[in-house]
This record gives C-alpha cells, structure tokens and sequence, in this order.
C-alpha cells in the first residue's frame, strides 16, 4: 500500500462506524485540530477500499456494525495490515466488555463513544480524544503479550525485600496488557497496590474485573475510603483522581472530582505526589507505557522522598513517552524490560532473578 494525497506531517484518521452522528462528530472535531486529515467509512466492507487506496496512520473502530463486527475487522487489520487501532465503544455492559477483548487482540487504545453532538462536546474530552489519537499513532504495533510466569512462592522467600508499604503504577497508550502481564506474575501475598491507567468513565470498572480473574491478586476498581491492603490492587476509576492518605491503620485509598492534570483525569502525577506525601522512603512508583509525560512530576517528587523509582524500558514500551520523561528528569532509579518488573516489585528494585542491569 502506498499513502496518497496526505500533506506532510499529518495525522491521517480513518473513522469507521456505522454511525453517522458518531463519524460527523468525530470528523468535525478532528478537522478544527491542526495536522489531522479525516475520512469515514459507515461499515469494514466499505473502509476495505479507502485503506487500500490511502493508508490510514490510525484507524478508529466501532465493534457493533452491520455486514462485519469491528472485533472481526479488527483481527483482519492486524493479521493483514497492522496499523494502530483506536476502539470507539459504548462504556456499559456489552460495550466495555468487547473494548476489552478488542485491547488484547491488538488494539493500542480505547475512547468512549460520543453521546452528544459536536457542539455540546466537552472541551476536556476533546483534548483527551486527540491525546489518545496522537499516543496511538506513535505506538508500535505488536501481537498480544502471553501472560506472565507467576512468580514463585520459593523466589519471593529467597530474597526478601527491604520494607515496601505500598506500590504505585501509572500507565497509558498499551497499559492494559502490560498490567495484564504485571499483575498476572505477582503472588496473592504482594504489596498494597494502587494504579492509574489512562481510561475513559465506565471501562475502568470492566478492566478491573477481567484483572481479578485472571490474576492472584485481588482487583477492583477503587472506592473512596477503601483500605489499601496486602494482595489488593486498587485502578482509579476512570474520569477520577485517585490519591492516597497515611492513617493509624495503614492507607487510604481517596477518589476525587478536580480538573485535568498533565492533560488527563485520573492522573498518574495526582497519585504520585499523593504517594510521596503519603508513603515517602515505603513505596515504589513503577511507570509502564504510555504517551505525553504524566507521571514525570510526581515521580521526581517519589525520588526525593527517598522512594524506589523504577520505569519500563523502551525496547518493551508501545509507546515510550512517559517513562522517556521521567527518565530524562532524572527521576528514575532503575530502567527494566516489562519482563523483569515482577520481580523488581517483589525485591523492591534490587537485582535479583531476572532483572535488568541497573541505569547508569
């Protein structure tokens, strides 16, 4: 396939979707941004030909369509012509379900679908769709990641980690499987986990559970008040900040209303800076994939609490962005491949089985 007819430097957007207040929408809302060209197809059957004729550089995608479902049209993409795929999806029941079924065959991203004309479109929901587009358009395509080995009971044992309160991990653009995998490799006797993946309102919920049944852990979506406790991750729901407080008894996880920060809501930097507060030289902060540089902030914050800081590496990173930042800043302690992150988190960053040689 050759591209054609895109001028220099843009971002080519291909918007397929049965819905035509959906793909107006969408289409008007990218066009008053610089450096996007838009086009829309109603179906897969009819996307098929404008693919061919001009490559998109992203390809958003409805999942409920006539003539061929977008689960079908995306596992056809990916076995045939790899590109970066946004999933459009409604955020209740079936919707996030297959959103999520859509992330581990290959998609890179998720937004909620548009209830509203382009006019009533909140301004921060624009802002957060464009970020997602341009986070995909970077990111490296790539099979779904097989789930994590679960680390053993004797190699936890082995080498015990110096004292660890509390953990915390942020990510974005390619997260949802990195955490998969993450989380998948941890015993059910783990540190107190609390995370935020850039998600819209709705999915977080949905992702949670899929995390509870396949990992030892427990997961769940977090409340505010809820106990952050051993074996117990925490996802801040999405369109929520998700912070942390010191109590008599331990931490608490807080969720809260507020503006964007570092473009996003909930914000990893939000939780971060909570975390240094809140745990200081107790916790480690682990930074996953992801575009733009939230996190970075409240990483260098972690860093001079005395907090272990570690981030993934970028040959294993879909989009090396946030880790990128944070390790420019100097904030980082230890830069590892997704592989060795288990580990790192059972020994609080030291060297131990399968971890990668320390950053310079």
């Amino acid at each position: 396939m050759t591209r054609t007819g895109a001028a220099p430097g843009s971002l080519r957007v291909l918007v397929v979707d049965d819905s035509a207040v959906v793909r107006e929408t969408l289409r008007q809302l990218l066009s008053q941004e610089p450096g996007f060209e838009v086009e829309t197809a109603a179906d897969p059957l009819l996307a098929l030909p404008k693919m061919e004729r001009s490559p998109p550089d992203v390809l958003v995608l409805d999942l409920e369509m006539p003539r061929m479902d977008g689960l079908t049209f995306l596992r056809k993409v990916m076995a045939e012509r790899p590109l970066p795929v946004v999933i459009c999806s409604g955020h209740t029941g079936h919707g996030s379900e297959a959103a999520l079924r859509a992330l581990r065959e290959g998609a890179v991203e998720v937004i909620a679908k548009p209830r509203i004309g382009v006019r009533e479109f909140l301004n921060e929901s624009a802002v957060q769709l464009v970020d997602a587009l341009r986070g995909a358009a970077r990111a490296r395509v790539r099979r779904p990641i097989r789930p994590a080995r679960p680390w053993s009971a004797a190699a936890t044992a082995a080498s015990p980690a110096p004292r660890l309160a509390l953990v915390g991990v942020g990510a974005s653009t390619g997260g949802t499987e990195a955490l998969r995998f993450l989380l998948g490799a941890l015993p059910d006797d783990a540190p107190p986990m609390v995370v935020v993946q850039h998600m819209p309102e709705g999915f977080t919920d949905a992702f949670a559970r899929h995390l509870d049944q396949d990992c030892r852990m427990r997961v769940r979506e977090a409340r505010d008040g809820d106990a952050c406790e051993q074996g117990l991750v925490l996802i801040a729901p999405g369109n929520r900040h998700l912070t942390v407080e010191r109590r008599q008894a331990g931490f608490r996880a807080r969720v809260s209303d507020g503006p964007l920060v570092s473009r996003h809501r909930p914000s990893v930097d939000v939780l971060f800076h909570s975390l240094a507060r809140a745990a200081g030289a107790e916790a480690l902060a682990l930074l996953l994939t992801g575009m733009g540089s939230d996190g970075a902030d409240g990483m260098v914050a972690l860093k001079r609490s005395g907090a272990t800081t570690l981030a993934q590496d970028e040959a294993s990173c879909v989009v090396f962005g946030m880790p990128k930042e944070a390790i420019a800043r100097g904030a980082v302690d230890r830069v590892l491949p997704l592989a060795a992150c288990p580990a790192a988190i059972l020994h609080r960053g030291l060297r131990g089985p399968g971890l990668g040689a320390a950053r310079p």
